[in-house]
């Protein structure tokens, strides 16, 4: 599998504020170990200087640490987001979101994005892998998150997302010639014309590249699982990505694009929603991990039962889509796929992205596995498992909180109320008391 060239993450996980010399001592009454996927007690983490020292109750604490007790909770490492969309989030009424779209300066987008990304943060997922954006917002956001001056996970940006015309990625919902520009940025026809695009994606600073390979749900003008790449296009688009050191990430609802995607190399397969045994047979050969999106259709029905519009033929995607979830998962579990952890956020909401690990557990995954996929299985995903998604020596000390045993209650990871990225405590609230789920 390709690798992101070391450079790459090591500006990714540069620190985003001076760091306090005085080390920092957690204590809980546990820890969850993501390498052995046991909760161990008690927990404690010895930080300085922003990395991880030391772990457990035998770690030798300075003296002069300031120590930080949480009591009867559970430490975990920082969870990782594989797919979110930070420069957006959808309201109850779709024609006020293509509006808004269309007359908010991209400034007011952008300052939105932060704030959606603050809530990100605060909610537990110090990383998140943002896969697709308009002007490239989210690359501004990973700028700013780095620097300081965003309160914001750590990111990794793909800009726009490629694709082809009339595509999911595509623009939709517009007559011809009402619009500036008729596609969007990553829209490309043949072979050559996708490799341009990823060139294009890196002119202008993205860490990953997203291919749009099948139809989609919210998109008006397709099916939600044809394909709309040829395997040359497909073929064309990984190998100018991992030839340039670059992973690639594919949405794929259907089983025809999926397998032409995972024939070509394709890191991830975001959403999933119809693969067959085929298709998961080929993801075990090559490694290919899945990203399901399963909360999306909790968000889907409680909107639907508020009253919230959708346009007619998305609302006939989605319930389509419903259908065919479950046995995907069931599919994709019996075959052993390797399933990370992804939630659409900017489709649900910013801040609810922990839900996702409740509904994971519903389908079958042990609470380990499901919060396996959100630590160690993503940081090795996105090119960052010597750096994150466990809590060991010499890792960046991003470490969170949750009330409890987190294997004997999953969803304690939706009361997160201890936030700490790269050594700076950035949330610390009293331990929750009832089950109010952190926003």
């Amino acid at each position: 599998m390709t690798r992101p060239a070391s450079l790459l993450a090591l500006l990714l996980l540069l620190p985003s504020a001076a760091l306090a010399a005085r080390p920092t001592v957690l204590r809980a009454q546990r820890l969850f170990d993501a390498r052995s996927g046991k909760v161990v007690s008690p927990g404690v983490v010895l930080v300085r200087d922003g990395r991880i020292e030391a772990v457990g109750s035998g770690a030798a604490l300075p003296k002069d640490a300031e120590v930080v007790d949480l009591g009867d909770a559970t430490l975990l490492p920082g969870l990782i987001d594989a797919h979110v969309h930070l420069d957006s989030e959808r309201s109850d009424d779709y024609r006020q979101d293509q509006l808004d779209s269309l007359q908010k300066p991209v400034a007011e987008l952008a300052l939105e994005a932060g704030e959606h990304a603050r809530r990100t943060l605060r909610a537990g997922f110090t990383t998140v892998r943002n896969l697709g954006s308009a002007h490239v917002i989210d690359i501004g956001l990973r700028n700013a998150a780095r620097s300081g001056m965003l309160e914001g996970p750590r990111i990794i940006a793909s800009g726009a997302a490629l694709g082809a015309t009339g595509g999911h990625c595509d623009t939709h919902g517009f007559r011809e010639g009402a619009l500036a520009e008729e596609s969007a940025g990553g829209v490309a026809d043949g072979p050559d014309a996708l490799r341009g695009q990823v060139r294009k994606a890196l002119k202008y600073g993205a860490d990953v590249i997203k291919v749009c390979v099948t139809g989609g749900v919210l998109s008006e003008g397709d099916d939600v699982d044809v394909p709309q790449l040829t395997q040359a296009e497909m073929d064309a688009a990984v190998d100018e990505a991992h030839s340039l050191r670059k992973k690639v990430a594919v949405h794929a609802h259907g089983a025809t694009g999926a397998k032409r995607a995972i024939k070509a190399g394709a890191d991830s397969i975001e959403h999933g929603t119809f693969l067959d045994d085929e298709a998961f047979r080929m993801m075990v050969e090559r490694n290919t991990v899945l990203i399901p999106t399963p909360l999306n259709q909790r968000i889907y029905d409680e909107q639907k039962a508020r009253g919230a519009k959708f346009h007619p033929r998305v609302w006939e995607k989605i319930q389509i889509a419903a259908k065919a979830r479950r046995e995907s998962m069931r599919l994709a579990l019996a075959r052993k796929v390797r399933i990370g952890f992804g939630t659409d956020a900017g489709v649900i909401p910013h801040g609810r992205n922990a839900e996702q690990l409740g509904i994971l557990v519903e389908y079958g995954m042990s609470p380990t596995d499901a919060l396996r996929a959100a630590t160690t299985v993503n940081a090795e995903l996105l090119g960052l498992s010597q750096e994150l998604g466990s809590l060991e020596p010499g890792k960046v000390a991003d470490v969170i909180a949750v009330p409890g045993d987190v294997l004997r209650d999953v969803r304690a990871t939706e009361r997160v109320f201890f936030v700490m990225k790269e050594g700076r405590v950035v949330r610390h609230d009293a331990a929750p008391t009832t089950a109010a789920t952190s926003r």
